[in-house]
């Protein structure tokens, strides 16, 4: 059996490591020495590796619960000049199977890989498997870790709901994880119970959001119930495009800027418009890191989909990315499918129109039918009656 590699890339999830296992233990019944490389391309390019094979089956069975990269992750895309040291660490090592577990920046420098392998003539293999909180990724039905930062944010949002309703600050600005879609931010629809639940304002980067247009939408919640939820997606923009003159990272890259404090920009738009006292929160990290409510389906897909990578590699299979198709919603049954890392490589998905109410600030019932399955009950805390 050919020796295989196994890289971690991009943000980490709460499952990410359910997809390691899975790897490593369906490499077992191949018999193949499996190699992870330690902070993703960095640990390729200087074959700073972590003999995978050799980890007790007790270990690898508690690193496949832990939230996080466990081999330490990257965002670093190939450089110039790059490919000519990845195939010498390669060959040092006999590795003729890769497996790249990240989203679609990761899944584009899988391809790069697998088109210098082939250009060069070196037998390779490599297999994309998916990951993101986002959920951005094209043709998978979802990507293993949205679940979990959907349930996350639902939770937090729930509770969050609460304290405002206690003490409430007129107005209160969620930021939510999503780059620049809102798959993350409609799961927050789920803290819903009662008609005057938190979020009351649900806003998507998918669509452009008019500074006039959010103030009225603020205005008319207020006068209804004298305090405002928004959950805002953190890469959402104004009308002009602007961040709200937010401080924006990387604003020469399309997909990678991002307002590190839009939430807090936001606020002091909207009080210095309204007049209204108006607080920010941006849990940020939280909302990708923490694993206390992950749902199992979440981790069970990861893990499937490691596997599947093994498998496919052993079938000969290369340039593929694993996919996940849904078979039923309820109950909720997934299975694995390939697709060419082309098709996925540097792009991102949104959210489709008919996910989006036309209001601009809420979702549909169609998002929250594709979405509960994968989200979990979230249930309602008790209430006094008004």
């Amino acid at each position: 059996m050919p020796s295989a590699l196994l890289l971690q890339g991009g943000g980490p999830t709460p499952v990410l490591n359910a997809s390691l296992y899975g790897v490593w233990d369906e490499m077992r019944g191949f018999g193949g020495r499996l190699w992870g490389s330690r902070y993703g391309l960095k640990g390729l390019l200087t074959g700073a590796f972590l003999d995978l094979t050799a980890q007790s089956p007790e270990l690898m069975a508690a690193i496949g619960l832990a939230p996080g990269a466990a081999l330490g992750s990257s965002r670093d895309p190939l450089a110039s000049g790059d490919f000519a040291r990845v195939l010498e660490v390669l060959r040092k090592h006999d590795i003729h199977w890769v497996f790249f577990n990240g989203g679609n920046g990761s899944m584009g420098t899988a391809l790069e890989m697998q088109s210098g392998a082939l250009a060069s003539g070196y037998e390779l293999q490599v297999i994309g498997i998916p990951k993101t909180v986002d959920n951005d990724l094209f043709v998978t039905d979802h990507t293993p870790g949205y679940p979990s930062a959907g349930r996350f944010w639902a939770h937090a949002v729930r509770d969050m709901g609460m304290d405002h309703l206690a003490l409430p600050s007129p107005i209160l600005i969620s930021e939510v994880i999503g780059r620049n879609v809102g798959w993350v931010v409609a799961a927050t629809a789920f803290a819903r119970h009662a008609g005057d639940d938190a979020p009351h304002l649900i806003y998507c980067p998918e669509r452009p959001l008019p500074r006039a247009r959010l103030l009225a939408d603020i205005e008319g919640v207020y006068r209804k119930l004298g305090r405002v939820f928004v959950c805002i997606g953190e890469g959402q923009l104004d009308e002009n495009g602007n961040a709200f003159d937010a401080d924006v990272d990387r604003p020469d890259n399309p997909q990678r800027r991002l307002a590190s404090n839009l939430a807090n920009a936001v606020a002091r738009f909207v009080s210095g418009e309204l007049g209204l006292r108006t607080r920010s929160e941006r849990p940020s990290l939280l909302g990708r890191s923490c694993s206390l409510v992950v749902p199992e389906i979440d981790r069970s897909d990861a893990e499937q989909c490691g596997r599947a990578a093994v498998r496919a590699a052993a079938r000969g299979e290369l340039g593929q990315m694993v996919a996940l198709r849904r078979e039923s919603s309820v109950p909720y049954v997934s299975s694995t499918f390939l697709a060419p890392l082309e098709d996925v490589a540097r792009r991102e998905r949104q959210m489709p129109l008919e996910f989006l109410c036309p209001s601009g600030h809420d979702v549909t019932a169609a998002y929250l039918d594709y979405a509960r399955p994968l989200i979990g009950p979230v249930a309602p805390h008790a209430r006094f009656g008004s």
